[in-house]
């Protein structure tokens, strides 16, 4: 009995041992995938190229707004400036663009990116450690590193459920999990889509756990970019069954790989935001907002909403009904229960609908989504869908009804992309008001789903699911 118990001591202390290995040794590591191990065959499957070395000294493509804001509008184009002036006016923006260099490297970073914090990685590593052995143990999850195209090694946990997709073949979709600002892969937001059956890959940001590198935007893409890639050519699923879910901050990266590759099958952001500017005035100082605009700008420019109404995709927004760290409804308070009328996710929804179904969502139809958006409670969402009569059925021919017309027609190839009819559509022309009030409701109830949960509390397993098909 006794030599029993010394053989399991002796596993458990050689587990524990490979464990610490697992991390501490991650640098020295053979690399699994670059983002050019992407083969001809497989280049003209997906539709995209490997950059070539002069564009991975850059980086990948990153959608950029004005980089001061809206300051910005005011200015002339370059061109239609004097020398003279443009040198001036370089020599004026100086101060500017140092203090907000140095915000930004300091102490916005780790607002931003507080999962890159030595001090908390240190802290966190044993539940790290354990998070990694539950994922290996139990899920079979295969660990890889991953070469960015600006050199960062990137951190992934591939949990294959292929072999036994069960009884909704769950298995065969991909999730690819696109953490927050202090979350990793170990112990993030991948355990709802894993619990619930699909196939996972989670990925750490660079400088986050044993992903190398600084988190900035350009960089994050980057690392999404070769994530992908290894998704699709050296995981073999196809584009149409690769989902990708991204959960706070992570929204921005989701966004981005849904917005260059169109032809991924569909995308869940789960209590992100609209845009990165009204969150930081929210916790800085009301006299450093010009600093704080131009830094976000800049520096950390996660337009999420420009981003995702790039992508013609299905669509699901999941807004937890109890998160005060997306809000900006208060300053620094924590919210009464229900109160999302200050949640980002609620001009998200509106952003999206508005480019996917402007006439729809004219006048009478914004003002009632917009109504519709202060339910806080499943009670008060289905008195407030009663009220207008809305017809699910009926709604849903219209929308039919369009898309086979515009189909018949087939007059404009460029119309139609890897999901069918691009958009935006036209439906809703010519209706009553109070039809247009029933479709403009009808497509938020379709693209939002509100969850009692915190910003942080784990995600249920049956909580996540995939956004509604035409």
């Amino acid at each position: 009995m006794c030599v029993v118990c010394f053989v399991k001591a002796l596993v458990h202390l050689f587990k524990i041992y490979l464990t610490a290995n697992y991390t501490c040794n991650f640098r020295g590591w053979p690399v699994d995938f670059r983002w050019d191990d992407v083969r001809a065959a497989a280049r003209g499957r997906s539709g995209h190229r490997a950059l070539t070395c002069a564009a991975a000294a850059a980086g990948v493509w990153l959608l950029r707004g004005a980089a001061l804001g809206e300051d910005a509008q005011g200015r002339p184009p370059r061109g239609a400036r004097s020398q003279a002036q443009c040198l001036l006016q370089q020599i004026r923006e100086l101060p500017g663009q140092l203090a907000s260099y140095a915000l930004a490297h300091s102490m916005g970073r780790w607002l931003v990116y507080r999962g890159s914090m030595f001090l908390m990685t240190r802290a966190l590593l044993p539940l790290l450690q354990q998070g990694q052995e539950r994922l290996v143990d139990r899920y079979r999850g295969r660990r890889a590193k991953l070469v960015a195209c600006d050199g960062n090694e990137i951190d992934t946990m591939f949990m294959d459920r292929r072999q036994r997709p069960g009884s909704h073949g769950r298995g065969l979709r991909l999730v690819i999990c696109c953490e927050g600002n202090a979350g990793f892969y170990e112990m993030g937001c991948l355990s709802a889509p894993l619990e619930a059956g699909y196939s996972v890959l989670g990925w750490n940001h660079p400088g986050f756990g044993g992903s190398t590198g600084a988190p900035f935007p350009q960089h994050d893409a980057n690392a999404m970019d070769v994530v992908v890639k290894y998704a699709l050519h050296r995981l073999h699923f196809p584009p149409a069954h690769v989902v990708v879910y991204g959960w706070s901050i992570g929204g921005f990266t989701a966004t981005w790989a849904t917005m260059t590759y169109p032809e991924l099958g569909a995308l869940v952001l789960d209590a992100t935001f609209d845009d990165l500017v009204p969150l930081a005035l929210k916790v800085m100082p009301h006299s450093w907002k010009g600093l704080v605009v131009r830094t976000v700008r800049e520096h950390f420019n996660l337009n999420v909403a420009e981003q995702l109404c790039r992508y013609p995709g299905p669509v699901l927004l999941l807004r937890r009904t109890l998160d005060d760290v997306v809000s900006t409804s208060g300053h620094l308070r924590p919210l009464p229960s229900g109160d999302v009328e200050g949640h980002r996710g609620n001009e998200l929804l509106v952003r999206l609908l508005q480019h996917r179904y402007p006439a729809v969502m004219a006048r009478e139809g914004l003002a009632v989504v917009t109504r519709w958006l202060r339910a806080g409670s499943l009670a008060q969402e289905a008195a407030f869908y009663a009220r207008y009569r809305v017809d699910d059925e009926w709604c849903l021919a219209l929308l039919r009804s369009y898309r086979a017309r515009c189909e018949d027609r087939q007059e404009d190839q460029e119309a139609w992309g890897p999901h069918g009819l691009a958009f935006p559509w036209l439906v809703g022309q010519g209706l009553s008001r109070r039809r247009r009030r029933q479709v403009a409701l009808f497509l938020a109830r379709q693209h939002l789903r509100n969850v009692e949960a915190t910003h942080c509390s784990p995600l249920e397993p049956e909580d996540f699911q995939l956004p509604w098909r035409l």
